[in-house]
């Protein structure tokens, strides 16, 4: 079972890899870092509009500065994130799983339809373990969040992972370590429970279980509604990554980017006024909003 939880969390590392310039990427627009001047483009609908730079062209950016390997800026803290966080959450669930077993064989329990009762305790499980993998790997998260946003200010600030511990831990204390994490599992737990709870509704009022295509629908049924999720609650994510930089001696989370925020609900207000709640939500078709004070995306 240990070896399952590790090849999982081997290709979680993997995908993470793979998939870190274009992380790299949102992160520096989330912070507000817009070092292109905008251009004159279409957008989805083919009408002119002044845009942003979108991955493509902040991925040049990056690699001129850089070179193509400042691309993967952040990335040995963010697969210490990664394999940590999968471990642990595969590590909970399999506890469960166990103590279920146990009492399945004991003659205690007998299997369930998929009830709304069954679907409340199966998402309460998968919070607790959640909850549990994103405690324990946040740290690492924001050690991830800080050496990317160092490419704003030309920072060597945080230089490894042990290093960037170390200089947290001297700097922050123990609060450092766990800057963000309020919000971040805010988002993940409404995130879960949207997405479950919908699916649910959707897969037993909504689909006629009769029907020969239903079961097919059904099984994008949780994909569909994960999405839809996500997109909710992504202010929470952005407020996250915004906390886990602010005000920590770095150019990208000191003025003019932010202001040193008391806490997360004072991030969240300033961003809400500003109708900047989506920034970084997407990478393309980025639309120019001028501002008297400043250039920011909508």
């Amino acid at each position: 079972m240990a070896g399952d939880r590790w090849s999982q969390a081997a290709i979680g590392a993997a995908l993470t890899a793979a998939s870190h310039p274009m992380f790299y990427v949102k992160v520096l627009i989330q912070v507000g870092h817009e070092p292109l001047a905008p251009l004159w483009g279409r957008n989805m609908f083919g009408r002119h509009v002044l845009q942003l730079p979108g991955l493509f062209g902040y991925a040049r950016h990056i690699t001129k500065v850089d070179g193509k390997l400042g691309l993967f800026r952040g990335l040995a803290p963010r697969l210490c994130t990664t394999m940590l966080a999968s471990s642990t959450h595969s590590f909970v669930l399999q506890k469960y799983a166990e103590d279920e077993a146990e009492v399945t064989e004991d003659g205690n329990s007998e299997p369930k339809e998929k009830s709304l009762e069954e679907v409340v305790k199966q998402t309460s499980r998968e919070m607790v373990a959640r909850c549990t993998a994103t405690i324990v790997s946040h740290p690492f998260h924001v050690i991830s969040m800080r050496c990317m946003v160092q490419f704003i200010g030309r920072e060597v600030k945080y230089t490894g992972v042990f290093n960037s511990l170390g200089v947290m831990w001297r700097e922050e204390g123990i609060m450092g370590f766990f800057a963000g994490l309020v919000p971040r599992l805010l988002g993940d737990i409404i995130s879960l429970w949207l997405c479950n709870i919908l699916a649910h509704l959707i897969n037993t009022y909504a689909l006629d279980g009769t029907h020969p295509q239903a079961k097919e629908v059904k099984g994008y049924t949780q994909a569909i509604t994960g999405f839809f999720a996500s997109i909710v609650t992504y202010p929470f994510v952005l407020v996250a990554n915004l906390m886990a930089v602010n005000n920590c001696g770095l150019a990208g989370g000191s003025l003019p980017y932010a202001p040193p925020y008391s806490n997360w609900l004072a991030c969240w207000s300033s961003l809400s006024t500003q109708g900047q709640l989506k920034r970084g939500s997407s990478l393309f078709f980025r639309k120019a909003v001028l501002n008297s004070d400043f250039m920011y995306l909508e």
